[in-house]
């Protein structure tokens, strides 16, 4: 039985299609940036944000927010949109993405924004770092108070760094930790299982004493269901391995690795934006 009333999943899937919107808006204006992973994991952004995440757009620095760490640093227009979806700073300053003096660079940086938690770039980091936010919460005595979510790309597991991580977090059993891997099977340089294979990837983290969660990533209910899951276990920490559709949303990117590091140009910007701005109002309908 999900969490999630039909009307409130309408109301998830209406605010995805809107951060797809925005993340093309952006590209385009930026002449730069990743399409596919972006586009991919805006359901399971929408859901962290605007069903799950204990914070206060308002007041980011509330000393008691649950922390997200975005590993994958490359998807961040997914993040940027998201967040000012959720009010932590003006839609439009969207449109500023990559640009010289803007806030809202290409990979995330703390100083320039202080609502991130953590700058990232180079792959296969994050988890580290959330690994060590999780440790220091339970050497406090909050980390039945907190959580910790680390976002991940899978072709970023080709990294060595992330294997000691998951490691430590088994062996500290550490409970406040949720990982979410964008299971997508693209990288920039073709499918992961060619470049170099991750199956059976539940069962890798598995055996490093991980609570693993399979979902469909664009499945409002899944997806909501696998954060309050992970809630409730005590014994170890959780990934979400969430399958999900690189491009989703617009049929000329979906599946094709070729977009995950490239923006769309004009034409294929307005094509994009069409598809989806059809889709917000099938959505629509269907609330009314």
């Amino acid at each position: 039985m999900s969490n999630l009333s039909d009307e409130r999943r309408i109301e998830l899937e209406k605010i995805a299609n809107d951060i797809r919107i925005s993340i093309i808006d952006a590209l385009l204006e930026a002449k730069s940036g990743h399409t596919a992973g972006p586009l991919g994991m805006s359901d399971v952004f929408t859901v962290l944000y605007f069903h799950t995440l204990n914070h206060r757009p308002k007041e980011p620095e509330w000393p008691e927010r649950d922390r997200v760490v975005l590993s994958n640093g490359h998807i961040c227009p997914v993040l940027y949109s998201t967040m000012a979806h959720a009010g932590y700073f003006p839609v439009e300053e969207l449109k500023t993405l990559r640009k010289f003096g803007s806030r809202l660079q290409g990979h995330p940086h703390r100083e320039f924004l202080p609502m991130l938690e953590t700058s990232s770039g180079p792959l296969g980091a994050g988890l580290s770092q959330a690994v060590g936010m999780a440790i220091a919460d339970k050497m406090d005595a909050k980390d039945k108070d907190r959580r910790i979510f680390c976002f991940m790309g899978d072709g970023e597991l080709d990294e060595g760094q992330n294997w000691e991580a998951i490691m430590l977090a088994g062996k500290n059993k550490l409970f406040n930790l949720t990982a979410i891997v964008d299971r997508n099977n693209i990288q920039i340089d073709g499918y992961t299982e060619d470049i170099m294979p991750l199956e059976s990837l539940s069962d890798k983290w598995r055996a490093f004493n991980w609570h693993v969660i399979e979902v469909d990533g664009h499945n409002m209910e899944e997806i909501a269901d696998a954060f309050e899951m992970a809630n409730t276990v005590y014994e170890h920490p959780t990934v979400i391995i969430a399958h999900t559709i690189p491009g989703k949303g617009v049929k000329e990117f979906e599946r094709d690795y070729r977009w995950h590091g490239k923006p769309p140009n004009k034409e294929e910007a307005d094509m994009a934006l069409k598809e989806l701005r059809t889709l917000g109002g099938k959505i629509k309908s269907e609330h009314e």
